[in-house]
């Protein structure tokens, strides 16, 4: 049970939870800042405006992501901090540029690998505005392309980038659900693919461009990072559940990876969407499939699926399906979180990775996020929130996981962030949930406290890594 010698290991964060200094160096609004001024749309009434202050603190995060041993850190760019207006014929801030060129200069002289991504969901709000963004298929993909290129450009020394943090939820969450920035669910019906189309065409116009431009400069790889839940039958023995989990790994996972890696959209989603998924023109297709150099996984939880008899609803968006915590005998999958959506089972990473291996012909992986909430943690003392052992058997049981999928099934995972390096705003919840390996007072200062579980990573990762 091991890792490659040259494994990646370290936390991860996104800019507009942690950076704060919303209004600092010149950088724009973002949908988010938009969204958190709308009542009723955060749990807590909060907002990113402070955060974790990171945007100020960074000489602070690296000597905390130092103490803890990381040989790499992911973050993202906040790109409202690098063109205020978003578009590809305005201003470029250079303040902004000049803060993230420095933070990796910094980063790689503390011996630490940058892994950076271009967009966790934070689109300037001018371009909300001016055309919709994301519903745009014909402005987005290229201001993203001008966007990307700018930051290629600025940022020589990184190896490794990330177009887009999870699609599905920037489709999903937000034009389905309606519960994540812009939230605009008047269309649930067909608002959903039509994002999720324009996201894949902005990643693949961004690693045309660094391919063609900077690649071979840099020595760098580009990819895309996609989330997705381990499953299992509800019912094993019957088939139709069995087939019921394949269709949901292809409406949450497929519907990115499988135009990447095949061309297309998977049949399934076809079959059930019609028209209502658009169709990629020639042109597209020859842009998206193979825009990946690695395959970026996000991965938390596992479901029982159970099929549908009826036909599916107009805006069901999982494949006709019912995902459970809980099977026919009455396994529960496990045990419960701070997050109604999550309940730890190792073995479904494991599961997952192989299905992943397998479907996309044993590519490259980085598992660029994983971890756990836990319930009731913001109600305990500072004492009791560092004593976090349930995050620390989260990680032990997964990250071991991850090692038998490396040894025994041939999975060519190559890298692994924990979620996350410190708490933060936690999106719809504000911050009542807790992700965080460390903990944030933000009552003094926003000031750091390692949590038990950031302490285990060192431990637990040189006990994996083979010796050179």
């Amino acid at each position: 049970m091991s890792l490659p010698n040259d494994f990646h290991w370290g936390f991860a964060t996104a800019s507009y939870q942690i950076e704060g200094a919303v209004d600092q160096d010149g950088r724009g609004p973002s949908i988010w800042d938009t969204f958190c001024k709308i009542p009723g749309k955060i749990a807590d009434g909060s907002s990113g405006d402070v955060a974790c202050d990171s945007y100020n603190k960074t000489q602070e995060d690296i000597a905390l992501l130092k103490e803890l041993g990381a040989t790499a850190y992911r973050f993202s760019i906040s790109w409202s901090r690098i063109i205020p207006l978003g578009g590809r014929n305005d201003s470029i801030n250079q303040k902004g540029v000049d803060h993230y060129v420095k933070f990796v200069d910094d980063l790689l002289a503390a011996g630490i690998t940058p892994f950076v991504t271009l967009f966790h969901w934070d689109v300037p709000d001018e371009l909300e505005k001016r055309y919709r963004s994301l519903l745009s298929r014909k402005e987005f993909p290229l201001d993203f392309k001008r966007y990307a290129g700018v930051m290629f450009a600025a940022l020589p020394k990184v190896k490794h980038w990330v177009t887009l943090n999870e699609p599905w939820c920037s489709s999903i969450q937000a034009y389905s659900a309606g519960i994540f920035a812009p939230g605009d669910d008047s269309r649930q019906d067909i608002y959903p693919w039509i994002v999720g189309h324009n996201l894949l065409l902005a990643h693949a116009h961004a690693v045309q461009l660094y391919r063609s431009e900077f690649k071979e400069a840099s020595q760098g790889e580009i990819g895309v990072v996609l989330n997705g839940d381990a499953v299992f039958p509800w019912d094993a023995t019957d088939p139709a559940d069995v087939e019921a989990c394949e269709r949901k790994l292809e409406f949450t996972i497929g519907w990115f990876a499988d135009p990447i890696y095949f061309g297309d959209y998977p049949s399934s989603m076809r079959k059930q969407l019609g028209d209502r998924l658009p169709e990629f023109t020639a042109e597209e297709r020859a842009l998206v499939q193979g825009s990946n150099d690695f395959y970026g996984m996000n991965h938390y939880t596992a479901n029982y699926v159970k099929h549908r008899e009826t036909p599916a609803e107009l805006n069901d968006i999982a494949g006709n399906l019912d995902v459970l915590f809980y099977n026919k005998r009455g396994d529960c999958i496990g045990e419960e979180t701070q997050s109604p959506w999550l309940r730890p089972c190792a073995t479904g990473f494991r599961d997952l990775l192989g299905w992943i291996s397998r479907r996309y012909q044993y590519p490259k992986i980085y598992v660029t996020e994983n971890g756990t909430s836990i319930k009731g943690e913001d109600d305990l003392s500072r004492e009791e929130i560092l004593e976090d052992d349930f995050r620390v058997q989260y990680f032990d049981q997964y990250v071991k996981a991850m090692a038998v999928a490396s040894s025994l099934d041939g999975v060519n995972v190559r890298g692994y962030f924990a979620w996350s390096l410190m708490d933060n705003f936690e999106w719809a919840e504000g911050y009542q949930t807790r992700f965080g390996t460390c903990y944030v007072d933000y009552k003094d200062c926003q000031k750091r406290y390692p949590k038990k579980s950031a302490r285990l990573m060192k431990v637990l990762f040189e006990s994996m890594i083979k010796k050179s």
